[in-house]
């Protein structure tokens, strides 16, 4: 991956709150092969059709233009972003470009047995997986699908030589918080990070799981009664807060946008699989990328409307306050 350069930094993209923009979440699908019961509804259908997808040569060119405006950090998100064909063929493609510092990808891991070693030697070290529970029929509950297709992912991306593999676990009342220990245990004996999120009320899904939110600081309470957690900190460009259980490896990172919001650090953006930009997580601040591109749009006139999209960023989200004001599912945003 290219290296920096003055010039670039120049050009680095600060929103109208002073927070510089250097990593973009970019979906390339909003299908998956799950159904968690937080994310989409139950018998869901209404994905969009991949003709409206950006194509790999668009999303080169969108990402090639956040890079040279400072963007140092892509994650590859959806959906499941594996439900994509060719996905090792783009991020091959990323990973060359000029200014790229890491590319990342979220999966929930079902089709990472067959595609790990591919996706490592394409240019992705790391990778986040999606995992809420260890037990085979309460995962079936969350997600419809089959716990051994994500816990052989995971293993075929460690004997890939994939680093840091982080485990995100949403915690929710009642469901799986009481797997909160043994996922700790499960990360220290496979040495993976461990992430813990909050839920969030996006669309009707995520407002129903709102009432199974667990603050997690209650959950970090729990977790000193057992573990000396000492400051810590991870490679990437997102939101947890870490700290190290004392005397191993094992780092614990607590993803908190509603007990203790980060949005004054907020460092980036994300972009649908068609196109369409969006500032916020829990904002609809957006900007469309795909009719000013199938226009034949130049790359200074791309690097401006990247520019004008950035200048909507708010100042933060508005999740306790207005919960009703987003009707768009997560897998509709991008991971």
């Amino acid at each position: 991956m290219g290296a920096t350069s003055d010039n670039d930094n120049q050009q680095a993209l600060i929103d109208p709150f002073g927070r510089q923009i250097e990593y973009l979440r970019l979906s390339v699908t909003d299908r998956c092969d799950l159904r968690c019961f937080y994310c989409l509804p139950k018998g869901y259908k209404d994905f969009t059709e991949p003709d409206t997808w950006l194509s790999f040569d668009e999303l080169e060119r969108v990402v090639a233009a956040f890079t040279e405006l400072g963007t140092r950090r892509i994650r590859l998100t959806g959906g499941e972003p594996l439900v994509r064909k060719s996905l090792p063929e783009l991020a091959q493609r990323l990973a060359a470009l000029h200014g790229l510092d890491d590319l990342s990808l979220s999966t929930n891991a079902t089709r990472l047995g067959k595609h790990a070693q591919e996706l490592q030697q394409a240019g992705i070290s790391r990778i986040n997986v999606s995992l809420d529970s260890l037990r085979a029929d309460r995962f079936r509950q969350i997600t419809g699908g089959k716990l051994d297709k994500v816990l052989n992912g995971i293993m075929a991306a460690r004997d890939a030589g994939m680093a840091p593999i982080k485990i995100n676990m949403v915690v929710m009342k009642g469901i799986n918080d009481d797997e909160v220990e043994d996922m700790v245990a499960f990360c220290l004996e496979h040495d993976l990070t461990l992430r813990f999120i909050e839920t969030m009320p996006m669309g009707d899904t995520g407002r129903e799981a709102s009432q199974l939110y667990i603050d997690l600081q209650t959950v970090r309470q729990r977790l000193e009664q057992h573990y000396k957690l000492l400051p810590g900190v991870m490679p990437g460009g997102g939101p947890a807060r870490y700290v190290q259980v004392e005397g191993t490896d094992l780092r614990i990172g607590f993803i908190t946008p509603i007990s203790q919001h980060f949005c004054e650090t907020c460092n980036r953006v994300r972009m649908s699989a068609e196109g369409t930009l969006y500032m916020c997580l829990g904002q609809d601040n957006r900007f469309e990328l795909r009719p000013l591109l199938r226009k034949g749009i130049g790359n200074d006139e791309l690097k401006d409307a990247i520019r004008a999209a950035i200048a909507l960023k708010p100042e933060r989200h508005e999740f306790t306050e207005k919960p009703q004001q987003l009707v768009r599912f997560m897998s509709m945003t991008g991971g």
